[in-house]
């Protein structure tokens, strides 16, 4: 659908607010989901964060990988196994997570941002012991649970100009390699940063009174809300641990924390930079 002149220069103005309001601030987006497997969804989320950084915001990418690891486990004949959602985590297991998080998927994205003319650097997690992680129990193996976060390193990649792209892979007291939970580095991340705002990328248009129905999206939740709407099953499964790192996040400082579909393109731009949003934004 084309829109006139006006309709544009009606966006322009509209979004100069947010421009405003997020100059020079950090923004935490998780980046995962279908978006980064799907190539023209995967150029567009690029752009979307390239105008961020270019409009004087300071992005910072933590990723993903999930389906990626599985593929090429299966591929050299290891069957995936989960208890809870998390993947069960041998030594041979987290040497391949760190070769497709540190080595494919955080230098894929560094790539197609410079492509887009926006210096990027990738860091893992055991950079500078960017993210120090301790075991979360036996039976998952080398699944790791924050116990700190150092950012020095991080700060002076944005003081130079970069944007940093953050491979959730931890490293404990013994240097062991830790696989952590994505979403829970970025909640954690943002917090540590100082973040205005963070982004989860998912599957999903957002948070549904209806599961069935888009149009019963919930556009905003206050975290008193979240017991009652998890009680209620309206907040369920893998919905569960994203509103609650939204909730970890914006009671420790986040302004907004926001759950959109990256199915939709430029969804970025349009949670960031309108009036009606499109996902679900978690608020105190």
């Amino acid at each position: 659908m084309e829109i006139t002149p006006q309709q544009k220069a009606h966006v322009l103005v509209e979004s100069l607010a947010y421009i405003k309001r997020f100059h020079n601030q950090i923004v935490v987006i998780k980046y995962g989901g279908h978006a980064m497997i799907n190539n023209t969804l995967k150029k567009a989320v690029i752009k979307d964060i390239a105008l961020m950084k270019y409009v004087g915001m300071n992005p910072v990418v933590v990723h993903g990988g999930g389906p990626e690891i599985t593929e090429i486990m299966k591929s050299l004949g290891k069957k995936p196994e989960f208890i809870d959602g998390l993947r069960v985590t041998d030594k041979e297991t987290m040497e391949l997570t760190e070769m497709v998080l540190c080595g494919k998927i955080s230098s894929e994205i560094v790539s197609l941002l410079n492509h887009n003319d926006v210096k990027a650097l990738g860091i893992s997690g055991k950079d500078g012991k960017t993210i120090q992680a301790a075991q979360k129990s036996e039976k998952l193996g080398l699944v790791g649970e924050i116990t700190h976060i150092n950012t020095d390193l991080i700060h002076t990649v944005i003081k130079e100009g970069y944007v940093p792209v953050i491979s959730p892979v931890g490293v404990g007291t013994d240097a062991e390699s830790y696989n952590i939970n994505a979403d829970e580095v970025a909640g954690q991340l943002a917090v540590a940063l100082g973040a205005k705002k963070l982004v989860l990328i998912t599957d999903v248009d957002g948070v549904l009174m209806d599961a069935k129905k888009p149009e019963t999206l919930i556009s905003e939740i206050k975290t008193t809300e979240v017991s009652k709407y998890i009680n209620e099953g309206i907040i369920k499964d893998g919905m569960i641990p994203k509103v609650q790192c939204c909730m970890g996040a914006v009671t420790k400082g986040v302004e907004r924390c926001h759950i959109i579909d990256g199915r939709k393109y430029h969804s970025i731009l349009l949670e960031i930079f309108t009036d009606d949003g499109i996902g679900t934004m978690i608020t105190t």
